[in-house]
């Protein structure tokens, strides 16, 4: 038995919706520090449908075919029934993933609900949506990597480590430590 199904391979090797979406509605970002995996998914809302997904990856073959088909299955669907799309549906519609690979589609399935959840925060302030190259580290959010608690007077995450900045070459979170921004591989402050 082949290692990926065909359809991951698929949609690995022809991604669709891959790209940005100007002055989007919603952008939600995850990362793990573990793998290196990193996904920012767009929206566009319409009559409180998703019009249009598009989404940046950085990782490995399995996170770019989960962001490809969650893109896919997300457009056209409401607000509420796209927040209800979980990491066994990704998989399945997949034809299956490695279980090694499994948190991928977590990764993904969150990117998306984080994507619909900064639109409706912004929807609720009467503010404009985030941009992918605006977004700000906010300490009071939780760290990109591993979703874990953010030292506010350190600016680093207390369980994984990461000292974020904001790369000043694309304005995306990043983790100083590395040394490079994981999304546009420029040179960070402070290593």
């Amino acid at each position: 038995m082949p290692f990926y199904s065909d359809k991951v391979m698929d949609h690995f090797m022809n991604p669709r919706n891959v790209g940005e979406i100007a002055n989007a509605d919603g952008v939600g970002e995850v990362g793990n520090p573990v793998c290196g995996d990193m996904m920012t998914f767009m929206i566009k809302v319409k009559d409180d449908r998703l019009e249009e997904v598009k989404f940046r990856t950085f990782g490995c073959g399995a996170a770019i075919a989960v962001s490809s088909m969650i893109s896919e299955m997300a457009v056209g669907k409401t607000l509420d029934e796209a927040m209800e799309i979980t990491n066994a549906m990704v998989a399945d519609q997949l034809g299956g993933l490695p279980g090694h690979k499994m948190h991928c589609s977590n990764l993904g399935a969150d990117a998306l609900h984080k994507a619909i959840e900064d639109y409706r925060k912004h929807v609720a302030k009467g503010e404009p949506a985030s941009s992918p190259k605006a977004h700000a580290v906010d300490t009071h959010e939780n760290c990109p990597y591993c979703e874990s608690q953010i030292d506010e007077t350190e600016g680093s995450c207390i369980a994984c480590k990461a000292r974020l900045v904001n790369c000043p070459s694309c304005g995306k979170v990043a983790d100083a430590n590395r040394g490079e921004c994981t999304h546009c591989g420029a040179k960070l402050p402070g290593k």
